[in-house]
């Protein structure tokens, strides 16, 4: 893996930190009237050492978290990565052992303060707004994608802090923040993947009060722990009737020492990111928040999170490619000169700069829906005690988690299926060396494979995009509204405003689609169409902040991004039109 601060060598990464990111509002929506200072003026509590108390000591503090993750991770962690993907995992009686060079890493991020990136302050974590974390979580994913998770897990625990009791905050999440233990999320059942309504892990409450937890999980990442820090397992259980559905579960603490590991998954890639199966049998369980919240409010209000989360890794995993590829076909000699030179593969090096640029616009702009309505609504509930009610009615929180709730699917997908992709093209560069494992693009196209199917596979984000989309192309629809005043920012290029006459077709056409078989077989290429166009749009946008030979080299790569949007819009507005002149010949 190429070494170095992995902020510092990328150029669009500093670029989006330096000069595209509204910093002045993603600040004011984290740290409100910088209320964490004042504490710390108030009270001498060291957690709030580091809070900042102007916009400028807010940036400082977010960029210096960023370099120090960079350094660490593409100074020691990326050198390493070979070493844990081929010695890997082993499992025997229960317990899981990592390899060394990965326990190595663990400590120097656990030791280095730079894990509890989604924890506040008050509670021992960094306290940094979605658009920093997400790119805390590229950087990581670009060093490896398995460490990655190893890295980000404590920071599950975030739905404790929205939802558990005070007192349950305040005796689990500092020891966690301060990496007493690891984090795991148990979802998933042998028989229940995505069909979450559906989980049968039973939940039992005793005549004392304390629960009881009693079935099987599949595909619980770090289920196990990590070297010296046990697990705390977040378990969904059925507390209601068998066929009470999703308003039946509920949420628990469980701890790793009450359930027996069965075993790990033997996977195709993330050789050194436990995926356990979980068997739990008379495991104390302590209740998160209330009972028959369990899914249909606590796990679905942390969705935007964890597809922005592996709308991230993927990104990084995709830089990774990229980096790697440009290496290798900058030293690679054929035919008297570097491969780079020659322009069938110029064309693909070309090709997957545009897309990592315009994905990381998409991925950023979905960081800042998330910061611009989650911290004002935590604010309000919790600080301001106002209802849920009141919650919803403010219009700046609805506006920003509408366009949340279409930008995180969105993101993850569109950012996932591109990380394969792009892995893909770094082994086409690498030629048959890249089929090998003597470079490391073997690796990350094996780890990217994964990330268009966890968090929900592609087919699941488009399901819960495509809803979006067509209501916020309406009139009065929250996506329309943002196109239109993001657009007035700047001058449309002509190709732009054609691919957004043809989202416009590509809506109208699928909304006359009578057929809900066909419509849904037809989501995928109308969410497609929306999602290039945002990205462009914003990749487009950003042309304007930038000078120089900069602005030169984004200029263009904006430009053919387009022409490759409108070429793919092309091909999708011919199915919709298709499927609708075939719905009506059948009337």
């Amino acid at each position: 893996m190429i070494q170095g601060n992995y902020f510092q060598d990328n150029t669009d990464l500093q670029t989006h930190f330096d000069n595209l990111i509204d910093w002045k509002e993603i600040v004011a929506a984290y740290e409100g009237d910088f209320h964490d200072a004042a504490k710390y003026k108030q009270t001498n509590d060291d957690r709030f050492a580091y809070a900042p108390s102007t916009v400028q000591e807010a940036i400082d503090y977010y960029k210096s978290t960023v370099d120090a993750l960079g350094e660490i991770m593409g100074d020691f962690v990326a050198p390493r990565s070979k070493e844990m993907d081929q010695t890997g995992l082993k499992y025997e009686n229960g317990k899981v052992t990592f390899p060394k060079a990965q326990e190595e890493c663990y400590k120097t991020l656990k030791d280095a303060g730079l894990m509890p990136i989604s924890i506040s302050r008050k509670y021992g974590g960094l306290g940094l707004p979605a658009t920093v974390q997400s790119m805390m979580c590229e950087i990581a994913a670009r060093a490896d994608a398995a460490f990655c998770l190893a890295y980000g897990n404590i920071n599950i625990v975030e739905i404790m802090e929205r939802y558990a009791s005070d007192e349950m905050c305040n005796e689990w999440l500092p020891q966690i923040a301060a990496g007493k233990f690891s984090a795991a999320m148990a979802l998933t059942e042998p028989n229940y993947g995505s069909d979450l309504p559906n989980v049968q892990t039973r939940a039992t409450q005793e005549a004392d009060g304390t629960w009881k937890i009693n079935g099987a999980k599949r595909f619980i990442t770090h289920a196990c722990g990590y070297v010296d820090s046990p697990s705390v397992i977040l378990t969904l259980a059925r507390t209601g009737s068998p066929e009470s559905g999703a308003r039946g579960l509920s949420f628990f603490l469980v701890q790793g020492k009450d359930v027996h590991v069965a075993g790990i998954e033997h996977k195709m890639g993330l050789h050194c990111s436990p995926t356990c199966e979980v068997v739990f049998e008379n495991s104390p369980g302590i209740l998160i928040g209330k009972t028959g919240y369990g899914l249909v409010k606590y796990s679905m209000g942390m969705m935007n999170a964890a597809r922005l989360t592996i709308a991230t890794q993927s990104l990084g995993i995709g830089t990774a490619a990229y980096f790697e590829a440009k290496k290798y076909a900058s030293e690679r000699i054929q035919f008297g000169k570097p491969i780079e030179k020659i322009p069938a593969v110029r064309k693909i090096l070309d090709k997957m700069e545009r897309e990592i640029l315009a994905t990381r616009c998409l991925v950023s702009e979905t960081g800042r829906t998330i910061d611009l309505y989650h911290w004002r609504k935590e604010r309000m509930l919790k600080e301001e005690g106002k209802s849920e009610r009141d919650v919803n009615q403010d219009e700046t929180i609805r506006r920003w988690e509408k366009l949340a709730d279409l930008f995180t699917p969105m993101s993850k997908y569109y950012a996932s299926e591109g990380c394969v992709s792009l892995a893909s093209d770094a082994i086409q560069i690498h030629g048959g060396s890249g089929y090998t494992e003597d470079y490391d693009v073997a690796r990350i196209y094996r780890d990217s494979r994964i990330t268009t199917i966890y968090e929900g596979t592609t087919q699941l984000q488009i399901v819960a995009a495509i809803g979006g989309v067509v209501s916020g192309m309406a009139a009065s629809g929250h996506l329309r509204a943002y196109v239109e005043e993001e657009m007035s920012k700047f001058s449309p290029s002509t190709d732009l405003r054609s691919l957004w006459e043809k989202l416009e077709q590509a809506v109208h056409s699928y909304k006359s689609i009578g057929d809900g078989f066909t419509k849904d077989e037809l989501a995928f290429e109308t969410v497609e169409i929306a999602a290039r166009f945002v990205a462009g749009m914003l990749f487009e946008k950003s042309l304007g902040q930038v000078d120089g030979d900069l602005k030169k080299q984004r200029t263009k790569h904006s430009q053919d991004y387009n022409i490759d949007s409108l070429a793919i819009a092309e091909g999708n507005l011919l199915r919709l039109e298709r499927a609708n002149r075939q719905a009506a010949a059948a009337v």
